[in-house]
């Protein structure tokens, strides 16, 4: 691919904005089924367990195409295949409506997580890559662009569920402003900030020889193990999370689609934790984001009852989850390869992270009927496991990372940093 000028701050800012505003969409699709799933449950009259299964089952194709994705991003037009993973799984959203039962429309839950995995990897890769000195910074804003979309999809999603009586109004909606998003990357994102790649050489200017010259190293396969337990923690939640507070909890529609919004509030702080990611030991904070992620989960399903707690914890889920362990995970995952191989890397790394997590609703919803205690269920899906994540990650080599680009990369680091 021929290096293309990079854009003044003013347009970089532009076409970065459009690019979230994209990511705002994704998040919307994702979140509002869950909202929705009680009343689809009732109409095609799926049992727990199936309702979990579906709530989830997208992220097997987020992980599918995880890989493929990142090799084909590697090669093709950024651009290009991110607007065509957007049209995929907007499509998918709309034909969910005329699902005739279960198989089909499992089908097209799955066929949306293939188009939202070419989305991810390809917006997440254009990220790192333009603002390659800030890269955890520019994640953190996409990640922001994520969680406004989990607060907006939940309560927009509830409100017209509500007053047009009807589930299907909502993923009608959502599916037509994701086609507008589609056209708008093609006709407004400009290819010098999407296919970008002059940043390589700020990166080749910085020592990579101490980064192993291969995708599969030991740094990248002990982010993939971590990622595993976060996608079965944090995908179990988002799956049966209102389904909880409305049959366990006794909430009602519009309190439990409120509280699972706030989610996205916790997904907020990705700018905040991006900054300080840039700047500190990401191990520790990795670390540290597993601890408070199984302590929230655990008090999510076993002490919190009221609606006030219940926001609260809510907002914790998704910062730990969230902004601190998807981002900063990203973020890792790009710095412990060469530059060559960062849409790979990427690819690898929402692949292992999304197919734990097309089964996180189902095991949930499983564990739960098997003790008939929701708070058992999570401590053995979340808490429990995150245990065990929390280990793994403490054998990660910080020394085997890409180092962040000093003195050499200081006018492009200060041009980023204005961008983002």
């Amino acid at each position: 691919m021929q290096s293309l000028p990079r854009l003044s701050t003013k347009f970089a800012l532009i076409s970065f904005l459009l690019v979230c505003l994209t990511y705002v969409v994704n998040a919307m699709d994702r979140s509002v089924f869950p909202v929705l799933l009680p009343a689809v449950a009732k109409e095609y009259s799926f049992p727990l367990a199936t309702g979990g299964l579906l709530a989830t089952l997208f992220t097997l194709g987020l992980g599918i195409a995880g890989i493929p994705g990142g090799f084909l991003f590697d090669r093709l037009s950024r651009r290009a295949v991110a607007a065509l993973g957007i049209v995929i799984y907007s499509v998918c959203t709309i034909l969910t409506c005329v699902s005739i039962g279960f198989y089909d429309m499992a089908a097209y839950r799955v066929v949306s997580g293939v188009g939202e995995a070419l989305q991810n990897v390809a917006i997440f890769t254009i990220a790192g890559t333009y603002f390659l000195s800030n890269r955890t910074l520019a994640l953190g804003v996409l990640n922001v662009a994520y969680g406004a979309g989990s607060f907006i999809g939940p309560r927009w999603g509830s409100a017209l569920m509500i007053e047009s009586g009807n589930w299907h109004v909502p993923m009608y909606v959502f599916g037509v402003v994701g086609l507008i998003g589609a056209a708008i990357v093609m006709l407004l994102v400009s290819r010098r900030f999407s296919e970008q790649t002059g940043v390589v050489a700020l990166r080749d200017s910085v020592e990579e020889s101490h980064i192993p010259a291969r995708l599969l190293n030991c740094n990248t396969v002990l982010l993939a193990l971590v990622s595993v337990g976060a996608g079965l923690a944090n995908f179990g939640y988002v799956g049966l999370y209102p389904t909880f507070l409305r049959t366990a909890l006794h909430f009602s529609a519009q309190d439990a689609a409120a509280a699972a919004s706030m989610y996205g509030v916790g997904a907020l702080m990705g700018i905040p934790v991006g900054y300080l990611a840039d700047r500190i030991n990401q191990k520790a904070l990795h670390l540290f984001a597993l601890v408070m992620l199984g302590t929230v989960a655990y008090a999510i399903f076993n002490l919190a009852t009221s609606f006030a707690a219940q926001e609260w914890l809510a907002f914790g889920e998704g910062m730990a989850a969230s902004a601190i362990l998807y981002v900063n995970g990203y973020s890792l995952m790009q710095r412990s390869v060469r530059a060559s191989m960062v849409g790979r890397a990427s690819g690898l790394y929402i692949c292992c992270y999304y197919t734990a997590a097309a089964v996180s609703g189902y095991c949930f919803a499983s564990l739960k009927v098997v003790f008939d205690n929701w708070g058992t269920a999570a401590l053995v899906l979340m808490s429990g496991q995150l245990v065990i994540a929390f280990i793994l990650m403490s054998f990660f080599d910080t020394t085997r990372i890409a180092n962040r680009p000093k003195a050499a990369a200081a006018p492009l680091a200060k041009g980023d940093a204005e961008a983002v």
